[in-house]
């Protein structure tokens, strides 16, 4: 279909752009008009302020109906008499949007808002929100963080996670080059495998999760995005939702893009950094963006840092269709600082401390990624939606570490294609129905793992004998069908009820081994079902949503140094419930889950490429968060608390935080036209695993990690300028676990220490801006 859309005569396409971007008149009923108000995904938005407007004979204008939208976004307005009526539609965090309508009797289409642009000034949090907002798209109660441009990301001033999630500490323990990592409470993150990324192009949800990576079972990687394009980040619990597949065990993330972007131009430095972000909107609908990164980081080891990044979208509309192009480019290489041992728990630790902050100087990292995608959508009638979607991505690591036993390098090159369709029908309140398929295809081609001996520091440059671990090319395929409907059950009653089938084609090509290549077929069922109470504000009771569902990530199927295949697939089965209430102008938000994962034989051992078995798992958590919003800003804080152990030994699980505290805050008005946002985020002693002195049966602990983030900025010409300050004020280690180094056989307690810093940072917004 897109490629009948490219075909058409220049100039006729033309047209129909320019055309697209004027206010055209929108048919209706007499009597009745009706439409639906979306947000930039095209998500229902519910709760938005709708005016009709009329002009009186002296020109002026008056209101002759107004209504608000409800929680499927949809809304009704009764009209006198027929003519040309202009609709206003306000909702919070986005600018308004006016429409010149006329009413004609007869049969019309209902008319379709779509609020594409957020505020200028934006910038909140929604914890308590969206169980009374859902649909049969988005079906789960989830947590939306709305991006302002210079909301505080995960690394003020610096390359990694584009955006901080409350509640979910990030890890990037090493310069933000290779993936960073989101943790969840009682989740251990290993690469990622637990948490499904998405990034919405249109209404398709782009898979960001890299099956089989070189590192082990994925990577799941924010670092391609230039924060400034994101709008938002709604994090949900990924197992009830059948658009949302393989590693959606424990959370779903899904990246909203904006719809333009204001030209501007900034620049973020210190003493041993430096960062540059362009980016503007060439069209009303379109925007393209570039960064550019070197730096030093703040550690000993010099990392020699280069990040460049390239962001773009273009919207097309052509009849009853909208087109989404999206487009990424990067690439990154930096020397990775390593981890060292945090505690001196024998004799022999002595020897390190000559390592300072590094134990091995020759540590390295290089990737790259390029990634386009489309989404057409075509609003068949007023009830009636078909998506078509596809996407293609390559994919490039190499990769030197040193985790204690040696240097090793990991290195891969992958292609990763897919397409999906769907079609949605809202039949009447009590149902709309969703049905679609899924495919992709995963090629990771010379997935290599190779040793080179142990580190000598009098011989730095003597990698030892070269010895290779595993080489493989691995293709994991899988089509998947799923239905869903999502309706009112009554007026305070709603329910969603799903199923997603998974057929997936492991193919493992074992280089160095060829007698352990094998070819699979596993088929996954994941039913979801989610119901919801939905109460009226008056009332004492809270809004309530209680879920179930299944889900799968895909293993690594590498046997390595092994000898049997593992487990192709990892199985969960999920429970949550979510309360949330505002009370005296507070949301207020309780999420207690239970999630149980089945036994698996599949992890490589990155030194030996020896396989080990993880679960069967249980992982119970609680978490709490208020908000309140103020004339001046936004206060909001979460706890959570969580227990995840090994079924069959009872042991906790490795590396999974139990314990995660986090406060934000922000001030719109300070004195001297100042403003300022904090963030300060809390992850207790997490629990490492077996094998430490003194008692080796113990559990081995680490440190509890502390981090306050802040960033101090004013406006001045009228907004057209905004100079700022970020830091990071940090105790403790990122990227906490054991190693033993060679040849002592003991776990040593290792992380990367994680330093303080400040950086400054310029902004110029060119063109029309006008500022607050």
């Amino acid at each position: 279909m897109m490629e009948r859309y490219l075909a058409l005569p220049r100039k006729l396409f033309s047209s129909l752009i320019l055309l697209a971007c004027f206010p055209l008149p929108v048919f209706a009923q007499a009597g009745t008009l009706a439409g639906r108000v979306t947000d930039p995904q095209g998500n229902a938005l519910p709760g938005a302020a709708v005016q009709l407007l009329a002009r009186d004979p002296s020109g002026s204008s008056k209101v002759s109906g107004q209504t608000a939208s409800g929680p499927d976004g949809r809304f009704e307005l009764e009209v006198d008499s027929g003519g040309t009526f202009t609709v206003k539609v306000e909702a919070e965090g986005f600018q308004p949007v006016v429409l010149q309508v006329k009413v004609h009797s007869g049969n019309n289409s209902e008319i379709n808002v779509s609020m594409s642009q957020l505020s200028t000034r934006i910038e909140r949090v929604t914890v308590t929100a969206d169980i009374n907002e859902t649909d049969v798209l988005s079906p789960d109660p989830g947590e939306k963080v709305f991006v302002r441009q210079d909301l505080l990301d995960a690394n003020p001033g610096r390359p990694g996670a584009p955006v901080s999630i409350p509640g979910y500490p990030i890890e990037t323990a090493s310069s933000g080059i290779k993936a960073p990592q989101y943790f969840a409470p009682g989740v251990a993150g290993d690469h990622g495998e637990p948490i499904a990324q998405y990034i919405a192009v249109g209404t398709y949800m782009v898979p960001n999760n890299l099956s089989a990576n070189a590192h082990g079972n994925g990577y799941a990687d924010p670092n391609i995005f230039i924060p400034e394009v994101l709008e938002s980040v709604q994090v949900d619990g990924g197992a009830f939702n059948v658009r949302e597949g393989n590693h959606a065990v424990n959370l779903a993330a899904t990246y909203g893009l904006r719809s333009r972007l204001d030209p501007f131009i900034t620049l973020t430095g210190d003493y041993r950094d430096l960062d540059l972000v362009a980016g503007f909107s060439p069209t009303p609908e379109s925007w393209v963006a570039f960064a550019a990164s070197y730096g030093n980081g703040f550690l000993d080891r010099l990392e020699h840092r280069q990040q460049y990044k390239f962001n773009g979208e273009r919207l097309f509309h052509v009849g009853q269709h909208r087109l989404t192009l999206f487009g990424i480019g990067y690439y990154g290489f930096s020397y990775v600082p390593g981890l060292v041992p945090i505690f001196a728990l024998n004799s022999a630790d002595a020897n390190f401390h000559n390592y300072g902050d590094t134990i091995d100087p020759r540590q390295k990292d290089q990737t790259h990624t390029a990634l386009i995608a489309a989404n057409d959508v075509w609003q068949i009638s007023g009830s009636q939606q078909l998506q078509l979607s596809g996407f293609f991505r390559t994919y490039n690591l190499s990769l030197f570490s040193d985790f204690g036993q040696g240097l090793i390098r990991q290195s891969e090159f992958r292609t990763v294609a897919g397409g999906s369709t769907n079609y949605v029908n809202k039949l009447a309140e009590y149902f709309s129905l969703l049905g679609g398929f899924d495919y992709e295809r995963e090629a990771p081609r010379r997935d290599d793992l190779d040793h080179y001996g142990v580190f000598n520091p009098s011989a730095p440059a003597y990698y030892g004998p070269f010895t290779p671990i595993d080489g493989n090319n691995v293709t994991i395929g899988s089509v998947t069908p799923y239905l869903a409907g999502e309706g009112a059950l009554s007026r305070y009653f709603r329910y969603y009820l799903g199923w997603r089938r998974e057929e997936i084609d492991f193919d493992n090509d074992e280089l160095l081994h060829p007698q352990n290549s094998f070819q699979k077929w596993v088929g996954v069922n994941s039913p979801k079902a989610t119901v919801s109470f939905l109460p009226k504000e008056s009332w004492y009771a809270p809004l309530l949503s209680l879920s179930f569902g299944q889900a799968f990530f895909t293993e690594d199927p590498r046997i390595g140094t092994g000898t049997t295949a593992g487990t192709p697939v990892a199985t969960s089965h999920s429970y949550q419930l979510v309360a949330s209430k505002t009370v005296h102008k507070t949301d207020v938000r309780l999420t207690l889950g239970h999630v149980t994962s089945s036994a698996e034989l599949a992890k490589i051992d990155p030194d030996t490429g020896l396989q080990f078995d993880q679960g069967p798992s249980r992982l119970r958590f609680m978490v709490i968060a208020v908000r309140r919003n103020f004339s001046l800003g936004t206060l909001q804080a979460s706890f959570s608390k969580a227990d995840a152990r090994d079924l069959d030994s009872g042991d906790p699980t490795p590396e999974a935080p139990r314990t995660i505290f986090d406060t934000m805050g922000t001030i719109q008005k300070l004195p001297f036209k100042l403003q300022a946002r904090g963030e300060f985020e809390y992850v207790a002693t997490k629990p490492l695993g077996t094998g430490c002195l003194p008692i080796l049966s113990n559990e081995c602990t680490g440190t509890p990690v502390k981090e306050f983030r802040g960033a101090l900025v004013r406006p001045f010409v009228n907004g057209r300028v905004e100079a700022g300050v970020n830091f990071l004020i940090a105790s403790g280690y990122t990227g906490q676990t054991t190693e033993n180094f060679y040849p002592s056989d003991i776990q040593e307690v290792v992380g990367v220490r994680i330093p303080s810093y400040a950086s400054a940072s310029l902004t110029y917004r060119f063109g029309r801006f006008a500022g607050p």
